[in-house]
């Protein structure tokens, strides 16, 4: 799911310089208060003496666009145009996002690190909590002046955005009667609703933190004169969504419910949802009742609109060409075509075309998350689509995500199948894949804090007030891939794993062209070959499309301390959050042992890399939007395009293909 990107090797000297060489345990120090109990004071008290007396316009001369961007945002919080405090905060409102990007616009120009600082402590406490945490976090994931800060997870900044509103009610509670409580969460419906069966997987607050990570880190408003280019942002939108539709897919499976339909503009959204969620000030989420037809959302788009739109983009997968808004034709016929139709399709600010091409799946998340008061007859605030933190948790955002997935898929067919020649790896070959240990998943019990979830005071102590919920885990194996290499000498080579189902939910065999366009991407690595027999071992806890959780508020705090006493934070491999969650690796499977087909591809290093020192760099296989893909192939290659005769595969000696069974014996690790 998550694709593979070098980190920023940015500006390190200049970095260190900043501020006197602030250090890093300082500067987590200070984005830890920050961002915790955002509703409330600010509990540091040198950052709450910053936000007392600074004073942003003071001296110009440490922005880098010689204050430009403060100055607007100060002119409109002098005018008390700005959002106020304690509301609701949608991405996908144009006046609160553009509050927001005006903040944001500050960080990335600050020049040195005091005045991030400053700035932030300042806004914090007159700007609203949800523009603030936003701007803060794109700008701490952007900003070389916080390249080595972790983040707290957002499911204990913003509890409400991540939580069931019966388990906030009774924290609530617990704070009233200052009674310390552990509540259990559960997810949303009842087993009435066949969709509960999954509601573990689009409900999973790691699933959660990493579609709303992913869209920080390739934020469709993003311009490259904020401080770089996000290298392929369009193909990347297209993959890891493409991969949460397909691995959805895969836990359909042995839940007994079949693949999720496509939504379309005329046709009826069968399932509602509920979503037992409440923001912190704003009232309930809106639920959507089951068999609704769409209805034209005032104020944002007519469903008309949304098929013309819809028409102009498959004509430009049939004709093989985008026409840009100067009416030049851009040739999509191609390996990078993908990366043109993702950035038209969400729209991010690269389309090419906006005004001709619309914003299919920014306008199509809200017109779902609106059907609950298209008209704004009951002025309910946005729906669960409207957020990334949320959006996962409807079932229909799925069935969005078939819809556009498809389209996708149209254009990847339309390209040339791959040749024997382009596939092989001449002089290497695959001998043996196996997995050392059993595929198995269990479901465990995780605890998160509800602390910031509740109304703070400095006069009332705080007691422990925490959560937990059933998630998917599975145990650790390893991948055993038998590699030859007979070109007499040492060459670099690239590692592709990838499973599918191997049946259908009729239980009919996938064919290999039905299967690899269902792949899940499960690892991809760089290694060297030596001549002759390598033994390569890959353990599932290495791989490079995971990330491991994100470490608690009482965690970081623990560990910042300690790193301003001088000794090593240990917070290193936290520094991305975006890939889906280490546990999350494989599907749940069932208790007779689902069965995937495994495949691993080992391509040509050299010819693949964009970098150098892959082998031996493992920063390089975290997640980031700075600088350049290290893989010069396509996402998802060489699955990635059509296979009109898996005999190419078959006969092919660098690629590997076995079957394995997933089993789930129906544990369930529970909180004492």
């Amino acid at each position: 799911m998550r694709v593979f990107v070098v980190l920023a090797l940015v500006a390190a000297a200049a970095v260190q310089s900043d501020a006197g060489g602030m250090s890093d345990a300082q500067k987590q120090h200070d984005v830890n208060f920050l961002l915790h109990k955002i509703y409330g004071e600010i509990r540091d008290s040198n950052l709450k003496a910053k936000a007392d007396s600074f004073d942003p316009e003071a001296d110009l001369s440490h922005y880098s666009d010689d204050g430009a961007a403060v100055q607007k945002l100060m002119r409109d919080l002098k005018d008390h145009r700005l959002l106020e405090q304690k509301h609701w905060f949608s991405l996908f409102n144009p006046r609160q996002r553009q509050e927001a990007l005006m903040l944001f616009d500050v960080f990335i120009h600050c020049k040195d690190w005091d005045t991030f600082v400053s700035n932030a402590a300042y806004f914090r406490q007159r700007m609203n909590e949800g523009e603030f945490v936003y701007a803060l976090y794109v700008a701490v994931i952007h900003s070389p002046l916080a390249e080595h800060v972790v983040l707290p997870p957002l499911y204990e900044v913003t509890p409400h955005l991540f939580t069931n509103s019966e388990a906030i009610e009774a924290a609530y509670r617990a704070k009233q009667t200052q009674t310390p409580g552990k509540f259990q969460s559960s997810f949303t419906g009842t087993k009435k609703n066949p969709e509960q069966r999954v509601a573990y997987f689009g409900e999973d607050i790691g699933m959660n933190t990493h579609h709303v990570t992913w869209h920080m880190e390739f934020p469709f408003w993003w311009q490259d004169s904020y401080s770089h280019h996000l290298d392929r942002k369009g193909e990347n939108f297209f993959w890891v969504h493409h991969q949460l539709t397909v691995r959805f897919d895969a836990e359909r499976l042995p839940n007994y419910l079949d693949p999720v339909d496509e939504l379309h503009w005329d046709k009826t959204i069968v399932q509602g949802f509920a979503p037992h969620t409440t923001y912190k000030y704003g009232g309930q989420f809106p639920s959507r009742p089951d068999n609704v037809n769409f209805e034209d959302v005032d104020g944002v788009a007519r469903i008309r609109d949304l098929l013309i739109i819809e028409s102009r983009i498959r004509d430009a997968t049939a004709h093989g060409y985008i026409v840009d808004k100067a009416g030049n034709h851009i040739d999509i016929m191609n390996e990078r075509g993908i990366d043109v139709l993702g950035d038209v399709i969400e729209s991010s600010l690269y389309s090419p075309n906006v005004q001709y091409y619309g914003a299919l799946h920014n306008t199509a998340h809200i017109v779902l998350g609106r059907q609950s008061d298209p008209h704004g007859k009951y002025a309910l605030p946005p729906g669960v689509l409207e957020h990334f933190e949320t959006a996962t948790r409807d079932p229909s955002f799925f069935r969005l995500h078939k819809y556009m997935d498809n389209i996708f898929k149209e254009h990847k067919d339309s390209l040339p199948p791959y040749t024997t020649e382009e596939l092989t790896f001449a002089g290497v070959s695959v001998d043996n894949l196996a997995i050392e240990g059993e595929l198995e998943t269990y479901f465990e019990d995780f605890e998160y804090n509800l602390i910031n979830a509740v109304d703070d005071t400095e006069q009332i102590a705080d007691v422990d007030i925490s959560t937990y919920v059933p998630r998917l885990n599975h145990k650790d194996f390893d991948f055993k891939i038998d590699v030859s290499n007979n070109r007499g000498e040492e060459v670099l080579a690239t590692v592709r794993i990838f499973a599918w189902n191997h049946f259908d939910n009729n239980g009919i065999k996938f064919t290999f062209d039905e299967g690899r366009w269902n792949a899940i991407e499960l690892d991809k690595f760089w290694v060297k070959l030596s001549p002759g027999t390598n033994h390569i071992t890959r353990k599932s806890s290495e791989s490079a499309v995971t990330v491991p959780d994100v470490p608690s508020f009482s965690t970081l705090f623990e560990k910042t301390k300690e790193a301003l006493g001088g000794a090593d934070s240990g917070l290193r491999d936290f520094e991305s959050a975006t890939g889906i969650p280490n546990r999350f690796l494989l599907p749940k499977g069932n208790e007779q042992g689902l069965e995937f087909d495994l495949v691993v591809a080992v391509t040509d290093g050299a010819a693949d890399a964009a970098l150098d020192g892959l082998h031996e760099n493992t920063e390089f296989n975290h997640y980031g939007s700075h600088g350049k893909y290290p893989d010069n192939r396509p996402h998802g290659y060489p699955l990635d395009r059509k296979v009109p005769d898996e005999r190419v595969f078959e006969d092919l000696p660098n690629f590997g293909h076995i079957q394995v069974k997933v089993f789930n014996h129906g544990v369930h690790i529970k909180q004492n």
